[in-house]
C-alpha cells in the first residue's frame, strides 16, 4: 500500500465526484483504507436515535471520507492545486514541497 501525500491540516480541493471543485481543510486521515476526511466536502445525512430520557434524536449533517486521490493539495505560496513532491532539507530532514512550475515551496511547516 502506498502512503498518502495529504496530511491532517493540509488545504485541499476536490478534483472528481459530486464536490468537484469545492475547497476544504483536512480535519484527518484514514491511511489504511487511503481516505481523508474534508471539512464541509461529501455531507451526508446521519439519523440519531434518542440515548435517555432527555436527549433529543433527529437528522445530523456531517462529512463522509472520500479517496485521497480525489483531492489535490492547494500550494500556500502560489494558490494552485498541486502534486506533492519529496526533499532533503540540509539538516536532512525530509519535507513536503510543491512541485508547480517556478515555486518549489515546502508545504510542511
Amino acid at each position: 500500500m502506498s502512503k498518502m501525500s495529504i496530511k491532517k491540516g493540509d488545504k485541499v480541493i476536490v478534483i472528481s465526484g459530486k464536490d468537484k471543485g469545492k475547497t476544504g481543510k483536512v480535519i484527518s486521515t484514514v491511511p489504511d483504507e487511503m481516505k481523508v476526511l474534508v471539512e464541509g466536502i461529501n455531507m451526508t445525512v446521519k439519523h440519531k436515535k434518542p440515548k435517555g430520557r432527555y436527549q433529543q434524536g433527529g437528522k445530523i449533517n456531517q462529512e463522509a471520507p472520500i479517496y485521497s486521490s480525489k483531492a489535490m493539495v492547494v500550494c500556500k505560496n502560489c494558490g494552485k492545486p498541486t502534486k506533492v513532491g519529496k526533499s532533503f532539507l540540509e539538516d536532512g530532514t525530509k519535507v513536503r514541497v510543491c512541485k508547480n512550475d517556478g515555486c518549489g515551496e515546502q508545504l510542511d511547516s
